[in-house]
């Protein structure tokens, strides 16, 4: 009996099945790699438009997933490198409204009683440090983490969206797990 491995079998799906599946997994890429809602959903509808127009030439080396995060990976990068060149200085007044959206995000926040408020503070400190220290780590080893970490990526699976060598990952992930240790320690000590 011949099995179709998933890679092939996704091969062989319609685009909009292949939008479906894995829409939602391009956009959480996307959205840790960038920070941003809207432009994460800008660039995940510019990865499958993208993926669109070049989908006849892909000749099913990798996998499916594979070649759309190389499209998304690529765009994030474009844009990051786009908002470098225009960032100027923002100033916000004090007195600026806020927008409703983020008094939407505010108020949708409810505390889980059950649990000191203290301790609640004290774990969306740490995980707001955390995401910030990874969100400075260089974007080589940014990426590394964010594969493994956020995607269960296996070093495998992050050579072949990357296209490093296994040891470059290896090597990028124990440098970055260091540098986030460094950064992090003084949050852990009692």
């Amino acid at each position: 009996m011949n099995v179709i491995p998933p890679e092939d079998a996704d091969r062989d799906l319609d685009f909009d099945a292949l939008v479906n599946k894995y829409e939602k997994k391009i956009f959480n890429v996307i959205y840790r790699f960038l920070g941003d809602y809207e432009e994460a959903t800008d660039l995940t509808q510019e990865t499958f438009i993208s993926a669109f127009r070049h989908y006849e030439r892909f000749r099913g080396d990798a996998k499916v997933f594979t070649w759309l995060y190389q499209i998304a990976r690529n765009l994030c990068i474009n844009r990051v490198r786009q908002r470098d060149r225009q960032r100027s200085l923002r100033i916000e007044s004090l007195d600026q409204p806020r927008d409703a959206e983020e008094d939407d995000r505010m108020q949708r926040e409810v505390a889980d009683w059950s649990r000191a408020p203290q301790t609640l503070l004290e774990e969306k400190e740490l995980r707001q440090r955390i995401l910030a220290a990874i969100d400075a780590l260089p974007p080589d080893y940014k990426e590394v983490v964010m594969l493994r970490e956020f995607e269960n990526l296996s070093y495998n699976e992050i050579v072949e969206a990357t296209g490093l060598t296994l040891e470059n990952v290896k090597t990028r992930l124990s440098r970055a797990r260091a540098m986030l240790r460094r950064k992090l320690t003084p949050y852990y000590r009692e």
